[in-house]
């Protein structure tokens, strides 16, 4: 039986269509004191052995609504509790970055695993959080997603992925879409606040760009990034990212710039989640 948080109702969705098996009636609500409850009235009328979450843990509060939901299905008699989480927060906070300073990554995971018999996350943006899990987590690879809302119709495409340690994506979207080639931007700081981004070695005038990354946050340093493709006379510039975050005014500000369409999958249910990640999912479940 599928469960799901309230920020992935979609995916949850197109996860029990593909795995064929029941989408649990849950309710979301606030008391007056403003403490939550998520709780899951279908998985006790309905008796399963499993039990699989759905939860992209897009808040503090949607990392709450997990933990109940964990409980409430172990309150229900479910023997086996499966917690995907298509997008994992707090998943960059995977270090102290000063002293005193917590590793939020492994409290979150700490907490989660404590509910979860297994969990699976969407491309990470560090794979090593995996290991903050007891047991550890699966790494679920939905890069190539990204592939299927592309035009038939790019000209001579480049994939750029937005530094040489995220090429993997780039890579994985190409030999998704069938061809073009691949690159990587270069960052190179001269100080504190100046920070020069190009294109590492391919020429990319009158072709269509593909710049793919895991997660779009702010859009501020893709726009500046676009920016630069522009002045060498790139062609249409798409952005395809697995996680759209797409915080504040991160569309508008892309846009600006002069992106032809941003497309992402549904780990973050956003108006761009043009491509469900439930197909890779199922692969594990």
């Amino acid at each position: 039986m599928i469960v799901s948080g309230s920020a992935s109702q979609a995916l949850a969705a197109a996860l029990a269509r593909e795995l064929e098996e029941p989408l649990a009636a849950v309710e979301y609500d606030r008391f007056p004191d403003g403490e939550l409850l998520a709780a899951a009235p279908g998985v006790a009328d309905a008796d399963p052995d499993r039990a699989v979450i759905v939860a992209s843990t897009v808040s503090s509060d949607a990392h709450l609504e997990v933990l109940q939901l964990q409980d409430a299905v172990r309150e229900a008699g479910v023997d086996e509790v499966v917690t995907v989480l298509p997008y994992m927060g707090y998943g960059r906070q995977d270090q102290a970055f000063e002293p005193g300073h917590p590793i939020s990554a492994r409290a979150m995971a700490r907490a989660i695993s404590t509910g979860a018999d297994q969990v699976l996350t969407v491309d990470p943006h560090e794979e090593a959080v995996c290991e903050f899990f007891e047991p550890t987590a699966t790494a679920v690879d939905a890069a190539g997603r990204l592939a299927e809302p592309l035009p038939d119709d790019l000209v001579d495409p480049v994939f750029l992925s937005p530094d040489a340690g995220a090429i993997d994506l780039a890579e994985t979207v190409q030999a998704a879409y069938g061809t073009g080639e691949t690159d990587y931007f270069e960052k190179v700081r001269h100080s504190g606040t100046e920070v020069e981004i190009t294109p590492s070695d391919v020429d990319v005038a009158d072709r269509d760009v593909v710049v793919v990354d895991d997660i779009i946050a702010t859009g501020s340093t893709m726009s500046e990034a676009v920016g630069v493709l522009r002045q060498r006379s790139v062609g249409r510039v798409f952005i395809t990212c697995v996680h759209p975050l797409l915080a504040r005014n991160a569309v508008t500000k892309l846009s600006r710039a002069g992106v032809e369409a941003i497309y992402g999958t549904d780990t973050i249910e956003r108006g761009v989640s043009t491509v469900s990640v439930a197909p890779a999912l199922a692969t594990y479940l």
